[in-house]
């Protein structure tokens, strides 16, 4: 177990290395960049121990390696909308890591309202005498959805996921609320970059 979660050290500095790399490579291209910041971190043993056992697994290295995609997982916080797209098109692009699985839970929101994209990405970690690729998450989301996402995650705890039904209904209607106010951010930001093309 000491193993796994020493390649998952290494993952998770190999990941934030590349990242702040394709950041500051994006800021050079465009003059700005749209991340407001970044976090990451790995999982708690018994955060995994307890996903392991809701998919019906023990607790091995073997089915940690298998089963779980977001051991090592980092957040992207960008400003607007269109900052999504466009970092997720900078990882795409990258030459050091795989893209393994993508899901956008932006045009396709969860039941709960839930908003962010996600990609499951293969790091390269250099050992000894060979390279292994570890599975990582990346979520990346705007300020917007990164507040109601830690609000959900706030809620979700207290009630232990079993949440009452005017709760949920309440929570899924501000997330519709706050997809709402990320469009208006996002029309804003066009005409906010429509004065800078003009020199104003």
């Amino acid at each position: 177990m000491d193993e796994i979660y020493a390649k998952y050290e290494y993952a998770k500095k190999m990941l934030e290395t590349e990242l702040q790399i394709l950041i500051k490579e994006f800021e050079r291209k465009h003059g700005y960049t749209p991340v407001e910041h970044t976090k990451s971190r790995i999982k708690t043993e018994k955060s995994i121990q307890c996903k392991l056992t809701k998919k019906g697994y023990g607790f091995t290295p073997e089915n940690i390696e298998k089963h779980i995609s977001d051991v090592v997982g980092v957040r992207i916080v960008v400003s607007f909308l269109s900052d999504v797209y466009d970092i997720v098109s900078m990882i795409t692009h990258s030459t050091n890591l795989l893209i393994k699985k993508r899901k956008d839970y932006i045009k396709e929101p969860k039941d709960s309202g839930y908003s962010s994209y996600h990609l499951i990405v293969l790091v390269p970690i250099y050992l000894e005498s060979y390279v292994e690729y570890i599975t990582a998450e990346i979520q990346i989301r705007t300020v917007a959805m990164d507040f109601w996402a830690t609000l959900d995650h706030k809620i979700r705890y207290k009630f232990q996921d079993v949440i009452p039904a005017d709760i949920q209904n309440a929570m899924r209607e501000y997330a519709e609320d706050i997809q709402e106010l990320d469009r208006k951010m996002y029309e804003m930001n066009k005409i906010m970059s429509k004065y800078e093309k003009e020199g104003y």
